[in-house]
């Protein structure tokens, strides 16, 4: 007799089981009699499980049987308890026995260690006003979105799942930002890592407490206003023997050719997507996030590698599809199932892609031919513009197309502008690092690069530290310079002031994905390393006007035209005294004449921007 019922048998068979967690891993049974476990491995001999509940003797480990002819090998096991640690012992069909981490567990051993460990959440959610009124915010390309992205094992060093969710949720509101992104929390086995290669990936990592307090801190987080994403991983996977990698002794989750099943870069195994079993795995675990965690967005890691065949690959190294082109046709129809299945189930959840190439559609709708996410990160405009601030400013006229031609594009896709985690490692040097001068021009010039990020077209994503003018790269290690933040002028207030006042005004965010949101006062000035624009509202008085000035010296009368005649208050200046700038400014307030012409001051390096008063 199965331990499993037929339907779900069907459905995983199908590639359609939505919530395949609840059938295999390990679940307590419902009288409360043990544990049953179910693991997926079809081309095994032999199956067993052992744990703490079989002194884990491989003689005493508990055989599995066939469930039909699913693949799926399942067993109850009447003396197992919470907390007790398990692994799946398999005869592979190369005649091999490997000792496995349970694919679907939901908890596990903290690193180095990795057995899985028999967890039930018993949490009580307290957030149902946000989540009563997610789905009532559905449309956040209409609404404001700035994001604090962190790790957590280095935001500040030793923090628990539990502490966090005090100290951080309270830094985090300080601040104002709107959301918080978690690089991977799914368990992994380098903690000197941004968690990327990941080998839990139904397990919030070990290293800050168990998946109950990462609950918790999801909790806290929704009860301050704060919504959650995750970064989530389904382009690879570590090859470590106990995980994935041919888990039943065949390329099982990773593709059998390695032309498709193999990373060239990064050493890791590519998932099959072409395989419904596989497919059902990495669509019912997005799924388990926003379900079992309340999390509200899944920003989807290195998309790009999965569309194209030729990915990081020579001629030679790489197979046409079925049409003789690149595009992993598989991959593009599993991210489509993707977020149609996302977004059909868990209205106001909000799937991002990080996806480097100029594929058209990553956030059009599936039903008109896109891959159907709901934003897509701006990496042209972070590295063209990271380029153009890297030079001295008496260079900078030369390539004055870096800041002005993002425009051209800013309304293709629905946009994120990132400063992440991305651009201060490996030798890329923090942002106050990358900019010329001396450490006041460093830290001016940073400032004016936020005041310019946040009024340009795109939600906002800001990668911890920055907001403290870091001066080193990330170190997992040592963490934030939180001894040194005051050091580096008042750049958190600005950060602050930012938020607040993006929060505020709709014409930053109200048409973010419209042309009509946008109008150039001038880009061409490149002689004076100075861009002006207009961001536009829902109404002919929701105007917001910046001005940012990427030279060494400060612009006095500098001549502008503006889209509307009369008295315009000045509502923030990056070069402003109390944020540690020159005061360069404008009084508080500018006028125009008849025609909308006035004459502004700016700081050296500094944003300012104007409303209608």
């Amino acid at each position: 007799m199965n331990l499993i019922g037929d339907l779900d048998l069907y459905l995983i068979g199908e590639g359609r089981h939505e919530r395949l967690w609840k059938v295999l891993g390990a679940n307590p049974e419902p009288d409360g009699q043990g544990w049953r476990f179910a693991v997926w491995a079809p081309n095994a001999r032999e199956v067993q499980v052992i744990g703490d509940f079989s002194g884990w003797w491989p003689d005493d480990g508990i055989p599995m049987s066939p469930q039909g002819g699913s693949g799926v090998w399942a067993a109850t096991v009447p003396h197992a308890a919470a907390g007790q640690r398990y692994r799946y012992r398999v005869h592979g069909a190369d005649g091999r026995w490997t000792y496995r981490a349970d694919p679907l567990a939901v908890a596990a051993q903290c690193p180095p260690e990795n057995a899985s460990v028999l967890f039930s959440t018993d949490y009580t959610w307290n957030d149902e006003s946000w989540m009563a009124g997610r789905g009532k915010r559905a449309d956040h390309h209409a609404r404001p979105m700035s994001t604090y992205e962190v790790h957590l094992g280095s935001w500040r060093p030793g923090l628990s799942y539990k502490e966090l969710a005090d100290e951080l949720v309270a830094y985090v509101t300080d601040l104002g930002f709107t959301h918080v992104e978690f690089l991977p929390v799914m368990e992994h086995p380098y903690g000197g890592s941004w968690g990327y290669q990941i080998t839990g990936f139904f397990a919030p990592t070990a290293r800050f407490g168990d998946p109950d307090q990462f609950r918790h801190l999801v909790d806290r987080l929704h009860q301050a206003g704060i919504g959650v994403l995750l970064d989530w991983v389904p382009a690879h996977f570590p090859r470590d023997e106990w995980a994935l990698a041919r888990f039943d002794g065949t390329p099982l989750y990773e593709h059998e050719d390695p032309q498709r099943g193999e990373h060239p870069d990064w050493g890791t195994l590519v998932f099959n997507y072409g395989r419904r079993e596989v497919r059902n795995f990495l669509i019912a675990n997005a799924r388990y996030w926003c379900e079992e965690f309340h999390v509200d967005g899944l920003r989807v890691d290195a998309v790009a590698s999965m569309l194209y065949l030729d990915y990081s690959r020579e001629a030679g190294q790489w197979t046409p599809n079925v049409h003789g082109g690149n595009t992993y046709l598989e991959a593009v129809d599993f991210l489509q199932e993707l977020n149609t299945s996302v977004y059909a189930d868990h209205p106001g959840v909000l799937t991002i892609a990080e996806e480097s190439t100029a594929w058209p559609g990553v956030s059009r709708p599936v039903e008109f031919g896109g891959l159907g996410f709901g934003m897509k990160w701006n990496m042209g405009w972070m590295h063209d513009t990271l380029e153009y601030l890297k030079k001295d400013p008496s260079h900078r006229s030369y390539h004055h197309a870096q800041l002005t031609w993002p425009s051209v594009y800013a309304f293709d896709e629905q946009w994120v502008l990132p400063l992440s985690h991305d651009e201060v490692v490996h030798g890329k040097r923090s942002l106050l690092g990358k900019l010329p001068g001396d450490r006041w021009q460093r830290l001016a010039g940073l400032r004016g690069l936020l005041g310019y990020m946040y009024a340009f077209p795109g939600k906002k994503l800001l990668f911890m530290g920055a907001e403290l003018a870091q001066e080193s790269e990330w170190s997992e290690q040592f963490g934030l310079d939180w001894a040194h933040a005051d050091y580096h002028g008042d750049v958190r207030g600005l950060v602050r002031d930012l938020n607040r006042i993006y929060r505020d005004s709709a014409a930053l965010w109200a048409r973010d994905t419209e042309p009509g949101g946008f109008s150039w006062i001038d880009p061409h000035d490149s002689g004076s390393n100075t861009v002006s624009f207009v961001r536009h509202g829902k109404t002919s008085k929701k105007l917001l006007a910046c001005v940012a000035n990427f030279s060494g010296i400060p612009l006095h009368a500098h001549p502008i035209k503006l889209p509307r005649t009369g008295s315009w208050l000045e509502v923030l200046n990056t070069d402003a005294e109390v944020y540690g700038g020159s005061g360069v400014g404008n009084m508080g307030r500018i006028r125009t004449d008849a025609e909308g012409n006035t004459v502004v001051q700016v700081g050296p390096y500094g944003a300012v921007w104007f409303a209608p008063a």
